[in-house]
């Protein structure tokens, strides 16, 4: 029921979106009536944009990667400097610098009711400028062109963006581009149609010159969230205390219940989906130190031109793509093998389709990413893009025959989970049943809710766009996936004795119900600022606070999972991937838990958004959270299909510690402190500042990205040390382990 409620309250604030969402008007006129953009320059400025890198190359909104700018803070703070200008020059025959306090004054007011003043009428369909207005796009609009174009006048701003010459080889589409930025800068200015003083953004990005700054229902929604977030912290451990009190302990068994555990055909057909894992997460490094390294350099990687064959919007592309496709195939993978497990089923040809989903996905990921970077590389447009190369939106890149292919897949993969689970759910003898009834819905939902990513199309407005980006983000990726591990972990322990069945049951039904009440409307928080209503804002806080509640006392969890592991020497055969799971839930409460509330209320949102502190967070719950989980998944199951001797703890102890470490320091050393840099550049001057070169070329910046190295170097050692694990399963590497555990 709940979830039933909380997806029609989402759905209406869709149509919400749907509604305030700022008007594409289907000419941008000057009073004079000469047209500066159309609406259909606009729409094809968007495509334009995205098809060049799009949330890969600056954000729009604050939505995308942090090296370029923001352009719709960018154009609305240009576009307001040469305004001011204008009328200075004008009207007292001096620059703006050279007047004095009063006149000075003078413009800034008047700019200020410039800019938010609408101009658009309905009835038309028409946006009507100013002279001086339409004189000072004009001149941006041309700023733009050249950036994307080939001027070498643009050279180093292009370097500072981590920019290529000649992103849209079109002038059209270099002016269409220049259309979409202005639409995006003067519906974060305009006030919205009798609401003054709040914009179509919700007068987001801060920017001193226009008058944008927080509203009212901004700052009395961010304290209500705080004031609901510490209640419902209160009530959990309440309720854990209470639940917890004359609760007796499981009765760990003598030997391990898996023990004796004959792998089925499909069981051991799920290993090489964790080379692949491997492999990914390899890649993924790699990608990763070289986009961090653009942030210094720009177009090269220690003095090698790189960038003419890797650049940028290919290699960050690569990076936070395959950050999502190794986890999710680690996920995929634990429930292939986990459904004959626990069933004691296994299907007529179930290795067959395990074998055909393998390599269906290899050709997706394959396909997918050559197509990604063939198509930056060669400039190939926006319908080659859209549909078979680089989307240009983050996390959801691949092009859309690649999503409708992987859509598949994913029905594909519910079928074998199903067929494999469905004669436990039958036999009303099965322990457990409720559990796995949970596991096989949260698959459905996997499988089905992939769907979203089909939802917008070439032609949508951006506001739509990113609601439906973020119901395959957040919902996919962080609902019904982590619904899906809990599950998965709660019947593990089960099944090992560590836990009751009652006492996980229990758990994983209160925590799936304390989840999805937050998590869904919880949604929302992305959505602030993205053309849409204060209901949002309202909602969004709300939800999002409840969101952490869970996550306060997911460390104590964590706790009492690392007692479990002494529960009996047998457990220590599960010791890397007990501790996996103690790691998730440490940094499920740092990670997702305190950074991640750090930027949700809208207040501080408001000036974060598209900085620094949100890939903080990022990456803190993006490996720290489902990276381990998926780790930890992974080591499960391979104990499961791999020789005693070939297993090294040996190498599995330097893994864990490494990853860690090394995740602790990438964040906190660099990542972070960048972040806080940055905000309060934000809160002092504005977000284009906090975003322009100034700033983030700044001495203080580029010593902050180097301090990124130790912690890289620290965690790409644990990934080379999980490399030569799975190598060494394999037999390679030298002389075998003997089945010793070595901690």
């Amino acid at each position: 029921m709940i979830c039933l409620l909380s997806f029609s309250v989402l759905l209406y604030m869709g149509k919400e979106i749907y509604q305030a969402a700022p008007p594409i008007p289907t000419v941008v006129q000057g009073a004079d009536g000469k047209a500066l953009f159309t609406g259909e320059q606009i729409r094809r400025g968007q495509q334009a944009w995205l098809a060049s890198g799009g949330q890969q190359l600056g954000t729009v909104w604050g939505h995308g990667s942090y090296v370029a700018p923001d352009w719709s803070a960018d154009w609305l703070h240009r576009e307001a400097l040469a305004l001011r200008e204008e009328w200075a020059r004008q009207r007292f025959g001096k620059p703006y610098a050279q007047l004095d306090v009063g006149h000075q004054g003078m413009l800034d007011a008047e700019l200020r009711r410039e800019m938010r003043a609408n101009g658009y009428d309905a009835a038309s369909d028409t946006l009507t400028l100013s002279a001086a207005r339409a004189a000072a796009a004009r001149e941006v609009a041309a700023h733009y062109q050249g950036l994307y174009g080939a001027d070498p006048a643009f050279d180093k701003l292009r370097e500072q963006y981590a920019m290529t010459a000649n992103a849209l080889p079109s002038a059209d589409d270099r002016l269409a581009v220049s259309a979409f930025f202005f639409w995006s800068a003067w519906s974060a200015a305009a006030d919205r149609p009798g609401e003054a003083g709040v914009s179509y953004t919700n007068n987001w990005p801060h920017e001193p010159l226009v008058g944008n700054a927080p509203t009212a229902a901004n700052g009395m929604w961010s304290i209500a969230s705080v004031i609901l977030m510490l209640a419902g912290i209160a009530a959990m451990v309440w309720y854990h205390m209470a639940a917890g009190e004359g609760e007796e302990p499981a009765q760990v068994p003598n030997a391990d219940p898996l023990g004796r555990l004959k792998a089925t055909p499909s069981m051991r057909a799920t290993r090489k989906y964790f080379y692949v894992v491997i492999g990914l997460l390899l890649t993924q490094v790699g990608m990763g130190a070289i986009t961090a390294h653009y942030a210094v350099e720009g177009h090269s990687f220690f003095g090698l031109p790189l960038a003419e064959v890797l650049p940028w919007v290919v290699s960050r592309t690569i990076h936070t793509q395959f950050g999502v496709l190794w986890i999710a195939t680690a996920w995929l993978a634990t429930g292939l093998y986990i459904a004959p497990l626990l069933s004691g089923h296994e299907p007529k040809h179930q290795k067959l389709g395990v074998d055909v989903l393998f390599w269906a996905l290899i050709f997706i990921v394959v396909g997918s990413t050559v197509c990604g970077w063939l198509g930056t590389l060669q400039r190939l447009g926006t319908d080659f893009s859209f549909w078979i190369g680089n989307q240009g939106l983050a996390y959801t890149s691949m092009g859309r025959v690649w999503q409708i292919l992987l859509f598949v897949g994913l029905l594909f993969w519910l079928f074998l989970v199903a067929r494999a689970l469905l004669p436990a759910l039958r036999n009303k003898e099965t322990e457990g049943r409720s559990l796995i009834a949970m596991l096989l819905l949260s698959a459905a939902c996997i499988g089905l809710f992939y769907a979203t990513s089909l939802a917008w199309g070439q032609h949508t407005h951006y506001s739509m766009i990113e609601y439906w980006r973020w119901w395959l983000v957040h919902l996919w990726v962080e609902g019904f996936f982590e619904v899906f591990a809990t599950a998965v972990i709660a019947l593990i322990f089960a099944r090992l004795g560590l836990i009751r069945m009652a006492s996980a049951n229990r758990a994983i039904v209160l925590e799936t119900i304390v989840f999805l009440f937050g998590g869904i409307l919880g949604t929302l928080h992305h959505l602030y600022f993205t053309g849409a209503s204060t209901a949002v804002i309202s909602i969004g806080a709300v939800f999002s606070a409840f969101e952490v509640v869970p996550l306060a006392l997911v460390g104590f969890e964590g706790w009492q999972t690392y007692r479990r592991g002494g529960a009996a020497p047998w457990v220590a055969r599960y010791k890397w991937a007990i501790l996996c799971f103690v790691a998730v839930g440490l940094w499920n409460t740092v990670g997702a838990g305190l950074l991640g509330f750090a930027i949700n209320p809208p207040i501080s949102l408001y000036y974060v958004q598209g900085l620094n502190m949100t890939p903080a967070h990022g990456h803190a719950a993006l490996f720290g959270v489902y990276g381990m989980l998926g780790i930890g998944l992974m080591l499960f199951c391979l104990r499961g299909v791999s020789e005693a001797e070939q297993w090294d703890d040996g190498l599995l102890k330097p893994t864990f510690w490494m990853l860690n470490i090394g995740l602790f320091m990438m964040v906190f050393m660099s990542i972070l402190p960048s972040g806080i840099y940055q905000a309060w550049a934000s809160i002092e001057h504005g977000l284009w500042y906090a975003r322009s070169p100034e700033v983030v070329h700044s001495a203080l910046m580029q010593n902050l990205v180097w301090l990124r190295v130790p912690g890289d170097i620290v965690f790409a050692l644990g990934v080379l040390y999980l490399g030569r694990f799975a190598l060494k399963l394999l037999g390679w590497g030298g002389r075998k382990a003997a089945a010793a555990q070595r901690a």
